[in-house]
């Protein structure tokens, strides 16, 4: 059972991130002040030392670093040294309606709202994880972010290219949602959003894992039937049998994506940032799909 203090410190973060989304000036379009890059997010938690993290080892890559092995890098410590009990804070930033509306109408390129939201959207995620760390340092826990691109490392292996800290892997530890045939992750707001945490010292309460599998959010792996991703795709890099990694990224270097030159600072008036097309104009963009089914 939820105690008094925990659910006061789960409504503390998601309040604190809410609140960020809504009033930081990072989370509008760049030509336009009026339009948000995302809608109000999805916040929810798990428990640092849940076993699914050390499983992420084998299911991604020995270099997939646990919350207690990110923290205690990102601190200067051993893991033993830090508390008995952490915490993750995962959170869901939704594409607006008006972004997804402009991809629907794409094949070949992201549109430029689209474009915008991988670019600046992420300037302001990596924005929201430096203060959720500052917020909870204040307040006198240890807190870190292993997403900012300080901390991240891209390693590959058998299965293609992949990061010591899948974001996308923590939110389902969190329970905010599944896999999808195209690799994306399945919320209750659908596919397109882009996903942020933060692993902390301070006790949260666990949200549960309601889906009874990776997939159970995807329409394809629910019933069979549906395909519209694999038909979205202008690489040809989603087929029944997966999300092939390094044709997708082949594909997107090849429209203008070079992660190298965003950190440099590029361009990114110019630049095109993926394609983004399998997250629109699909049955999951903004909505579970699955949900009617399973009921």
């Amino acid at each position: 059972m939820m105690t008094k203090k925990l659910a006061s410190a789960a409504d503390l973060i998601t309040t604190e991130i809410k609140s960020f989304v809504r009033n930081n000036p990072l989370n509008r379009m760049p030509t336009s002040e009026n339009d948000f890059i995302f809608d109000e997010p999805l916040v929810q938690f798990a428990d640092g030392d849940d076993p699914i993290f050390s499983e992420y080892k084998n299911i991604i890559g020995k270099e997939h670093l646990t919350p207690r092995e990110a923290l205690a890098q990102i601190c200067g410590k051993s893991p033993n040294e830090l508390p008995e009990h952490l915490s993750v804070i995962s959170w869901i930033l939704p594409i607006t309606e008006k972004t997804r509306l402009s991809n629907r109408a794409e094949t070949l390129l992201p549109s430029r709202f689209w474009s915008h939201t991988r670019w600046h959207g992420e300037i302001f995620n990596d924005a929201l994880r430096s203060h959720m760390m500052e917020f909870l340092t204040a307040k006198g826990y240890l807190a870190a972010a292993p997403g900012l691109p300080a901390y991240i490392k891209m390693f590959n292996n058998e299965k293609g290219m992949f990061s010591s800290w899948s974001e996308r892997h923590i939110a389902y530890a969190a329970g905010l949602g599944t896999f999808s045939l195209s690799d994306g992750f399945i919320t209750e707001r659908g596919i397109a959003h882009r996903v942020g945490s933060v692993v902390t010292s301070l006790e949260l309460p666990p949200s549960p894992r309601a889906a009874k599998g990776p997939y159970e959010n995807c329409l394809f792996y629910v019933n069979g039937k549906c395909r519209v991703c694999i038909e979205r795709c202008p690489a040809g890099a989603i087929t029944v049998k997966g999300h092939d990694k390094a044709k997708c990224l082949e594909y997107a270097r090849s429209i203008g994506y070079n992660p190298a030159q965003f950190q440099k600072g590029y361009d990114l008036e110019k630049s095109v940032a993926g394609c983004g097309l399998c997250q629109a104009r699909v049955p999951c963009e903004n909505r579970n799909p699955a949900r009617k089914l399973k009921k």
